[in-house]
């Protein structure tokens, strides 16, 4: 059975608001470590500001830094086809990305490493920063039971 999507448009903010959830998702411990260091402030009294000053920069810039390339990356020429309005074929085998009838691209189901089933869709994790945002409202009721079956399967969905 072959799942076929209504057409979609990623927006730069839905782009950026998912990547930036999905760094902090993976690598959570880039804020929890500054946080401990700042807990050493309450620790050291005298020293307490060589702790906290980085305990609030660190993560702060790392989140920036992060919320720069996302957003360079969302308006480069290069990456402007992943704002178009797409359809999405999904079976067993892979996942096709059609601009249209004639141009697609298909993507294996070894590329992704994990999917976040979340509250209003699914994240395809491919890498860092690399990533499908398939929201529930392309699918109808039958398609989207048949989507989470295919990656139970596969053991993608992260728990």
């Amino acid at each position: 059975m072959i799942v076929k999507t209504k057409k979609y448009q990623l927006t730069p903010k839905e782009f950026i608001k998912a990547g930036l959830w999905s760094i902090a998702k993976e690598q959570w411990w880039y804020i929890v470590f500054p946080f401990l260091l700042g807990c050493v402030a309450f620790v050291l009294p005298d020293e307490k500001w060589w702790f906290i000053i980085p305990a609030i920069l660190v993560p702060a810039l790392y989140t920036l830094f992060w919320y720069i390339q996302f957003l360079g990356a969302s308006q480069m020429e290069q990456s402007k086809m992943m704002f178009e309005r797409m359809s999405y074929e999904i079976d067993s085998r892979q996942i096709l990305i059609k601009l249209n009838e004639r141009q697609g691209s298909p993507v294996k189901w070894e590329m992704f490493k994990k999917v976040y089933k979340r509250k209003e869709d699914f994240l395809f994790m491919m890498g860092r920063g690399q990533f499908l945002l398939l929201p529930y409202k392309i699918f109808t009721e039958n398609d989207l039971r048949f989507v989470e079956s295919i990656l139970n399967r596969k053991e993608l969905i992260a728990k």
